[in-house]
């Protein structure tokens, strides 16, 4: 079949691989493990993942997508352009992502978490895998007790296990081991529930490797954190693009990629990006795979259907159902994840369908089950999570904001990668100022980007109150196609060289995104009979919350106004509690104890939710009562 086989090259990655005719040059690039662009998952809507074709043989189907200047130039959509003989690929700059993610190795926050470990303690240390180094008593005439039962004996002398288990491999190894070793062993033991298993005996004294890896299993990024169980070191940390989002860059578009092709494709690309990150650990700190006995996931609860291969069609679904919000300890190896065969992976306990691991690990990770005064928790990305309450309760809902934040739907956005406009201000004189991820040139704009445009356009008066664009009020309003846009970067100044704007579509897709999300939290105020002036402390979790100027997120509506040291970014939370959970089983039983005790609350089911939603869609907001330090503001200028 050599002949039905065509060789693609991808020029700027220096990557060709062989495939075959007739797949898309999307299909391709993700066998090539070539990152390119792709929004919609391949249903040929979103116009992100652009190839230029230098020379071979496509066929491309007709689309709207793409301006006349750039079909001249050879551009293609990758979903919809199929291979039809030898091709050679430029993937261009704005298809690309090099990016910005947060990896959180050095957090304060969480340096605070565990430095008291030693004498008053937040958590107890109390790793979920352990090594004991043991000289076990050889057996005798009078001590005649089976190899299996002396291990056991052994390890109750010292620890308090009342319940332990192993497996079929490690009770056949025992007699050579023992023996071997001359009864001088080392145990690695893993809490499984209510259980310890006894996981893997060695020879001799190995107690000083003994690592594992906590994993944040994000929908854009996965950030690996690799941990000396020993001494609770943070020893290093990568992070990576996930490599789903060439199935679909938000959540409900893989699972109808799921319904329709099955998990395992799903499963393959997130346990790849994983075995990959922790290679990369391993050998950058010249550690054995062997030496690495557990993984510790969070992630929203469809991402950890993935990681599972759980069926995660009933998660879109009214009722909304998930396979499992408390999954089992389980081999990591039976989902594909290289660490010690024998090596464990626990995924945190999620909530609901749409609040997953992610926000039970932020509640822990923060502190907010235990606060006296109410506290805010908020992540906001495709799926706005929110979270108020304090040690006495909690209650929670889903704000589906769509993915405007993360680039989707807006013509120049981008996710968080080299070249993407991140802060962006108007000076009082008029003069445009911006920086971009790297201090490239500028390919497009990312979400802190975007919230800093939205809100400095309705400062400088170019953007009303209803976010309409004033085709008067600056000179970088213009009309194309009957369409008003701003250009913030000229064509000149940018590497994709063409205008970069924002347009007034644009605008009306942000203005939902935040509204949706201002209005859960809205909701969740009213229910509770509460005020803003209530809350005590907000934090913004999460990548792109890390990199918001709380100043224009209020400005723009997107979060309460109350006083600005109330507001705090806490980073990638979902890491830190995952690493918590890891460190101490207290800490792991306090995650089970959260999901259980919190109230879902469903948007839904709120009579007036609509009513909120609409009163949201305004600059600030429609009551500018609930922004009184942006309103002064306004009067001032």
């Amino acid at each position: 079949m050599k002949e039905n086989k065509v060789k693609v090259t991808f020029l700027s990655q220096d990557e060709t691989i062989l495939v075959e005719k007739g797949i898309t040059l999307l299909e391709a690039s993700i066998r090539a493990g070539v990152y390119v662009n792709s929004i919609c998952g391949g249903d040929g809507i979103c116009g992100k993942c652009k190839l230029i074709i230098k020379e071979g043989d496509v066929t491309a189907r007709p689309t709207t997508l793409l301006k006349r200047d750039e079909i001249k130039e050879g551009y293609v959509l990758a979903c919809q352009t199929e291979v039809t003989g030898d091709v050679v690929i430029e993937v261009p700059p704005e298809s690309r992502a090099k990016g910005k993610i947060l990896i959180d190795k050095d957090a304060q926050r969480f340096r605070a978490l565990y430095a008291p470990m030693k004498g008053q303690v937040f958590f107890k240390y109390d790793p979920l895998i352990q090594k004991i180094y043991l000289e076990v008593s050889p057996p005798s005439l009078q001590d005649n007790v089976s190899d299996h039962v002396h291990l056991y004996r052994s390890i109750k002398r010292k620890k308090n296990i009342p319940n332990m288990q192993s497996g079929l491999k490690v009770i056949r190894s025992l007699p050579y081991i023992l023996r071997n070793g001359d009864w001088k062993i080392t145990v690695t033991l893993g809490v499984r529930g209510g259980t310890i298993e006894a996981i893997q005996v060695e020879e001799g004294n190995t107690t000083d490797q003994n690592f594992a890896v906590a994993v944040d299993v994000g929908t854009s990024t996965v950030v690996v954190h690799l941990v000396n169980l020993n001494t609770f070191e943070t020893m290093d940390a990568e992070a990576t693009y996930n490599s789903q989002m060439s199935y679909g860059d938000e959540v409900t578009r893989r699972i109808i990629y799921a319904e329709l092709k099955g998990e395992e494709k799903l499963r393959e690309a997130i346990v790849e990006d994983i075995n990959n990150l922790i290679t990369t650990l391993i050998s950058r700190n010249n550690i054995r795979l062997n030496d690495v006995m557990a993984v510790v996931c969070a992630g929203n609860t469809a991402m950890i259907h993935f990681l599972l291969e759980l069926d995660p069609s009933n998660l879109r679904k009214e009722p909304f159902i998930p396979v499992c919000t408390y999954p089992p300890p389980i081999r990591a190896s039976e989902v594909g994840i290289k660490i010690n065969p024998r090596g464990l992976l626990y995924s945190l306990p999620s909530i609901a369908s749409w609040i997953g691991a992610d926000v039970t690990a932020g509640i822990l990770a923060t502190g907010l089950y235990q606060a006296d005064e109410l506290t805010m928790l908020i992540d906001i990305g495709t799926n706005g999570e929110i979270v108020i309450g304090n040690k006495d309760w909690m209650v929670c809902c889903s704000a589906s904001a769509g993915p405007a934040f993360e680039g989707s739907g807006v013509k120049n956005g981008m996710r968080a990668a080299e070249g993407a406009i991140e802060k962006f201000k108007i000076s009082e004189d008029g003069k445009i100022q911006y920086t971009t991820i790297g201090e490239a040139d500028p390919i497009g704009i990312c979400g802190s980007g975007l919230v800093d445009i939205m809100a400095e356009l309705f400062m400088a008066g170019i953007v009303d109150r209803s976010g309409k664009l004033n085709p008067d009020a600056n000179e970088r309003v213009r009309k194309v196609n009957g369409e008003l846009e701003f250009i913030l970067v000229p064509s000149s100044q940018t590497a994709i060289k063409d205008d970069i704007v924002i347009t007034q579509a644009d605008i009306e897709s942000l203005i939902r995104a935040k509204a949706a999300i201002f209005a859960g939290i809205n909701v969740l105020i009213n229910i509770l009979s509460i005020g803003f002036s209530d809350i005590k402390r907000i934090y913004l979790a999460g990548g792109f919350g890390n990199y918001l100027n709380k100043e224009n997120a209020i400005t723009l509506g997107l979060i309460p106004d109350i006083e600005r040291e109330k507001v705090q970014f806490v980073g990638n939370t979902s890491i830190l509690g995952a690493k918590m959970a890891l460190l101490s089983k207290d800490a792991l039983d306090i995650a089970y104890k959260i999901s259980k005790n919190i109230t879902y609350y469903d948007l839904i089911t709120y009579a007036d939710y609509m009513n909120e939603f609409m009163s949201a869609k305004f600059l600030p907001h429609t009551d500018v009562g609930k922004f009184p330090t942006i309103m002064k503001k306004l009067k001032r200028t």
